[in-house]
């Protein structure tokens, strides 16, 4: 069953501690382990982004950050976009994509967003307007693609 998330936009500021850690066990639980990719995660670029949360009876299970144009890319961007295995089958990633485009329009004035895909996931990046630029490339020995949305 689709249980509804609620959705909360914090600076860096506004995150309480439990927040910041279930962001951070979140990201690694996915990035690190699921995708048995050793990273620095912690990148001291979260203190200029927008975080979007979703919960899911507190819980964090699904989480974007956001830039404005010039922090990350040229233009407004969103990264570090995750949602908990368990409770991906629910089609949670389209409303965090959803409500994170908006954030940009809405926070940022801008709809000029670009991301940096991995590749498996062009289509799902695709059904929400972004197109591929350019060719393929490794990040974090992954495969990704850089996709705008204007």
């Amino acid at each position: 069953m689709h249980y509804l998330m609620e959705f909360q936009i914090k600076p860096f500021s506004e995150l309480s501690l439990l927040e910041l850690y279930q962001i951070l066990q979140l990201r690694s639980e996915v990035f690190v382990v699921e995708q048995d990719c050793v990273y620095q995660d912690i990148d001291f670029k979260d203190q200029k982004a927008l975080h979007v949360l979703g919960f899911k009876n507190d819980t964090i299970i699904a989480y974007t950050r956001i830039f404005k144009k010039g922090y990350y890319f040229d233009n407004a961007s969103i990264g570090r976009v995750v949602v908990k295995e368990s409770e991906r089958r629910f089609g949670y990633g389209h409303d965090l994509m959803k409500v994170s485009i908006k954030a940009i329009e809405t926070e940022f004035q801008d709809q000029k967003i670009t991301i940096s895909a991995q590749l498996y996931l062009k289509k799902f990046y695709e059904s929400h307007g972004f197109i591929q630029i350019g060719e393929t490339y490794l990040e974090d020995g992954i495969p990704h693609i850089r996709m705008d949305k204007s």
